[in-house]
């Protein structure tokens, strides 16, 4: 006679009850991993809080600034840095230290909003030229390849130089904008403008190629299946599958515009004095390079664009490894 273990009828598995909470777990479990892979590397780790303190210098610029960035002294021109000045004076006697903190507030505004702009264009048109190919992929790629035929920086050059004046001119026909322009809010638009024009095409052609391998997958094919619209296939499962390489670009493209503020406001046709701005800052102390002041004046801006062009690629790399699943 067998046991009543062995007698007593098996009960069917079943599979652990889900409890309440488990998704939230799994959500901060892969914030977690990311957070991880990520301060695996170290540089970008350094670079993200380089980051963080210029949007946080931005933001606060009118309680960090010691004076105001725009205030001329004449009586203190072009000084070595001091107690009262830290990063000395510059032809006009304005405190440097107070233009750099200031600096970083037009850093944050054109950079960011320049990318953005070129964002929605390139995921725009890259989407469109991806998924439904024929003509439209072809307009769009032909698009893209009238821009690249040009250099990116040259082309920004030439789209700010030509369209601020009439910009400008047309803004001051309306009498409530005219504050608008002279407080030089106009530049801004103008430079974000520009910079959007040059950006958005590699992104569209990366956009472009990551669509094209995805909508052979079959989680599309199971889309169309039950009749889902382009649109919610585009942006329901195309975009979210391909947003690691997007978010790569847009870290990488951050530095790129930063730069090409800088160099467009260094030649004049960006943003223009009293506002501040680094480049501005490097042209203007550049006139006078044999004055002892000189290297403080010419190096603290252009070092710092040089520090953030940097930390938003090493951001880029650091990312590129949290996000891609073939690296461990």
């Amino acid at each position: 006679m067998g046991s009543a273990t062995e007698s007593a009828p098996r009960q069917p598995a079943t599979a652990p009850r889900r409890q309440f909470g488990d998704g939230a777990v799994q959500h901060r479990s892969r914030w977690w991993n990311f957070g991880s892979r990520f301060a695996r590397n170290p540089l970008a780790v350094v670079s993200l809080f380089i980051v963080l303190g210029m949007v946080f210098t931005g933001t606060f610029a009118p309680w960090l600034a010691p004076y105001d960035p725009t205030e001329v002294n004449y009586t203190e021109v072009e000084q070595m840095p001091n107690l009262r000045h830290p990063l000395g004076t510059d032809d006009h006697g304005r405190d440097q230290l107070s233009r750099v903190i200031w600096g970083a507030r037009t850093a944050i505004i054109v950079a960011p909003s320049a990318t953005v702009v070129g964002l929605v264009l390139g995921l725009f048109f890259g989407s469109l030229a991806g998924y439904f190919g024929g003509w439209i992929d072809n307009v769009v790629m032909r698009v893209t390849d009238v821009l690249f035929a040009f250099p990116g920086l040259l082309f920004a050059i030439l789209v700010a130089s030509t369209i601020q004046p009439r910009v400008e001119a047309w803004l001051m026909t309306f009498e409530s904008l005219g504050s608008f322009v002279k407080a030089g809010y106009a530049e801004f638009l103008v430079v974000i403008l520009a910079l959007s024009l040059v950006g958005w095409a590699g992104l569209a052609r990366l956009i472009r190629g990551q669509i094209l391998q995805l909508k052979e997958e079959q989680f599309v094919e199971a889309a169309r299946a039950i009749g889902a619209r382009s649109s919610r296939i585009i942006l329901r499962h195309l975009l979210p599958n391909a947003l690691a390489p997007i978010i790569v670009s847009i870290s990488m493209g951050l530095g790129g515009a930063i730069l090409a503020e800088t160099t467009l406001s260094f030649l004049g046709i960006g943003i223009n004095p009293p506002t501040p701005s680094w480049g501005a800052m490097i042209y203007q102390n550049f006139n006078f390079w044999r004055h002892p002041a000189a290297p403080v004046l010419l190096w603290i801006p252009g070092l710092i664009v040089a520090s953030l062009v940097f930390a938003f690629n090493f951001i880029g790399d650091g990312l590129h490894e949290a996000l891609n699943p073939h690296l461990d």
